[in-house]
């Protein structure tokens, strides 16, 4: 699979035996349909992101590409806060630019215990505030 933004091969990691494609080059983040559910381990809190997700008609993003089938994917603007955080989604999955996923986190306090920015930190080798 190709990054939808740099268009480099992405690899597969696994993250908390959830298997999400990481750009290396781009540091990006996609998660098939239904990951996310699953690395928040809480479907209850799943459905509560995931319905806080408004289309975003208005941007000047570019649209990208799912890397799945190749349709021009939606911007979603991710919860209410200030400023906007847009993701890129298709019914395949989502896209996360780099830092966007830990960002989600934090803003929609689904993570008390900050599992999810924990197991971030462990598998990029980066300090994450919780």
């Amino acid at each position: 699979m190709d990054c939808p933004v740099c268009k480099n091969a992405v690899i597969t990691l696994e993250l908390a035996g959830v298997e999400i494609d990481h750009c290396v080059d781009c540091g990006g983040i996609w998660l098939d349909a239904g990951e996310l559910e699953l690395l928040l381990g809480n479907s209850q809190l799943a459905e509560k992101l995931l319905n806080s997700f408004k289309i975003e008609s208005q941007s000047a993003e570019k649209l990208r590409k799912c890397p799945i089938c190749l349709k021009k994917m939606q911007k979603i603007i991710v919860g209410e806060s200030t400023p906007k955080l847009l993701i890129d989604k298709c019914t395949h999955g989502l896209w996360f630019d780099k830092g966007e996923l830990k960002d989600i986190f934090d803003r929609a306090e689904l993570d008390e215990n900050h599992k999810v920015q924990k197991l971030l930190a462990d598998i990029f080798g980066r300090q994450q505030n919780p």
